[in-house]
């Protein structure tokens, strides 16, 4: 019978590098640049749309909706774009890029997400505010994250620095958000908030 390590034999690893200390982050690729770089601004925003999302789930699942799943998915798809940010195109080796490519297929998801839940909604006959309940509400304010997000994916893009789909997966991502918002609302029998000209 083997005996189980002691804690004093574990290597157990800081959670802190101090590589960070002076400004500076790592990439995919190996290369070290500043921390407000447009690659780690968009990927920042990225774990931060996640982390919202996150928390909307954790509500979701609370009422027992079944779409809690397409949200963790979701989660899921958004390490993936933070790979395929992470790994800047203009330091990339070839096998570093097959490693992070991010293909059209996420986006074409959301749209059938987006059409399944379209289909059973009223059609819009003003602007909705941010509302329809602490649920819907938390789910508009993942769009509005999310928005920010794909703002700092596009100089990324135009830069070539990251595939577009990138992006497009982003774009899509709100309209599903701001989709499943309202039908929230609509499934928890929450009145939405129309914007009226003050």
């Amino acid at each position: 019978m083997r005996s189980q390590p002691s804690l004093k034999t574990l290597k157990i690893p800081k959670i802190y590098t101090k590589t960070g200390d002076k400004g500076f982050s790592g990439t995919f690729t190996g290369e070290r640049r500043p921390k407000d770089d447009h690659v780690f601004e968009a990927v920042g925003t990225t774990d931060e749309l996640s982390s919202a999302i996150g928390f909307a789930m954790e509500l979701m699942a609370e009422k027992g909706h079944t779409f809690a799943e397409e949200l963790q998915k979701i989660q899921c798809t958004l390490q993936e774009v933070g790979s395929a940010l992470a790994t800047p195109r203009s330091s990339a080796r070839e096998a570093h890029s097959k490693h992070t490519a991010f293909g059209e297929e996420p986006a074409l998801e959301l749209e059938q997400w987006i059409d399944k839940y379209s289909s059973q909604l009223p059609p819009l006959t003003a602007f909705i505010l941010p509302s329809g309940g602490r649920n819907s509400a938390a789910l508009h304010l993942c769009r509005a994250v999310c928005r920010r997000a794909e703002r700092r994916v596009v100089p990324l893009v135009r830069m070539g620095e990251t595939d577009v789909n990138v992006a497009k997966f982003l774009n899509r991502l709100s309209d599903y958000l701001f989709t499943l918002a309202r039908y929230t609302a609509m499934k928890e029998g929450e009145t939405e908030k129309v914007y009226k000209k003050p």
